[in-house]
């Protein structure tokens, strides 16, 4: 059944997950200087994808606001740096960017796990990272596996027994992780096409019926291709990253429900841990404490502002920010899960 369902702009999903940030999680931490450090300045921010998907739109949100909640007013400039599913990016970071705190970047919120696995080209442990906070814990969203309206496949049953090709970015990106997760537990009857730059380009070939679907955030969805939504143009398989269906979605099952064995379910449940830090921001480790303290506060105090929250919503995204706190508790409690699921999972997303 082709999905139609409205994305609707609500005072609800305004105020969603509101609960999850306090009123600490934006006070000055003890160490918080009064400086001048930023004024004059210029903060590169570094976007990990090409111009135009979900990562991209966003982080040139947050750089058009973010200057607004730190003394000094500095400038933000955004700089796109695809390469290996945003790993390139994320290692530069860690390990060759200056310590100033004049980078900042979106991290793909695949790389800690992915390093949880064992992947030797992740050359930096991801707690050490100066992690500002993540714009959604995914409290009103889902990832979707789907498929142009166009296609014959109308169920997952479908799905297992018809041909499907599902694009992907990269090795460990979890638009590509969750497309072989549907071959494998799912028994989805799919060739995965990875190795493009960004979203947009999967799009493009969604678009030019080279490939059939794709598994992404509801947010991406809107926030680059609305009127495939709106117009019933994609049809939705299953929803992944959810605990129950989403209210949008009622007739589309989760991942979880369609898993019975309880080892398969902890696998699963283990590698949808990243979406609980679904758009996460960082700087590199070791900056000066005072910067990070300005840097994780400004974060926090833009993220919760209506006017920034209302450009998101506008550009189709739901905001439900956590600070950076919690992005470093969602990694620890990921590093909790059993070495042989972390191996399994490993498995899937390293050696291929």
């Amino acid at each position: 059944m082709t999905s139609r369902t409205p994305y609707s702009v609500t005072r609800r999903h305004f105020c969603t997950a509101a609960t999850a940030v306090t009123a600490g999680a934006v006070l000055p931490r003890a160490a918080l200087a009064d400086t001048d450090f930023y004024k004059g300045k210029t903060v590169q921010l570094v976007v990990p994808f090409s111009p135009g998907g979900f990562y991209d739109i966003a982080g040139r949100i947050v750089a058009r606001h973010l200057p607004n909640h730190i003394a000094g007013q500095p400038n933000v400039v955004v700089q796109n740096q695809p390469g290996a599913g945003g790993l390139s990016a994320a290692n530069r970071l860690a390990t060759s960017t200056p310590r100033d705190g004049l980078t900042i970047a979106t991290v793909s919120r695949s790389i800690p796990q992915l390093y949880l696995c064992g992947d030797p080209n992740v050359q930096f442990d991801p707690l050490k990272l100066t992690w500002l906070g993540s714009l959604s814990s995914y409290a009103d969203d889902a990832y979707l596996l789907v498929v142009n309206a166009s296609s014959p496949v109308k169920t997952i049953d479908d799905a297992r027994k018809m041909k499907l090709s599902l694009g992907g970015v990269g090795v460990g990106a979890t638009n590509t992780t969750f497309a072989l997760l549907a071959k494998e537990l799912l028994k989805v009857n799919t060739d995965v096409v990875r190795g493009f730059p960004g979203a947009n380009d999967i799009w493009l070939a969604m678009e030019r019926g080279e490939i059939d679907g794709q598994v992404v955030d509801v947010s991406a969805i809107m926030a680059a291709r609305p009127q495939l939504w709106n117009e019933g143009k994609l049809r939705v398989l299953v929803q992944f990253a959810r605990a129950t269906r989403m209210a949008e979605l009622p007739d589309v099952p989760t991942g979880r429900e369609l898993v019975s064995d309880p080892k398969d379910l902890a696998y699963l449940e283990f590698a949808e841990n990243p979406f609980f830090m679904a758009l996460p921001f960082a700087a590199p480790p070791d900056i000066p404490a005072d910067r990070a303290a300005i840097l994780e506060n400004a974060f926090m105090k833009m993220a919760m502002t209506s006017e920034f929250r209302a450009e998101m919503l506008q550009a189709g995204m739901k905001t439900s920010p956590v600070d950076g706190k919690a992005v470093h508790k969602v990694i620890e409690e990921a590093a909790k899960t059993p070495k042989d699921v972390r191996e399994r999972l490993g498995k899937l997303i390293i050696s291929r």
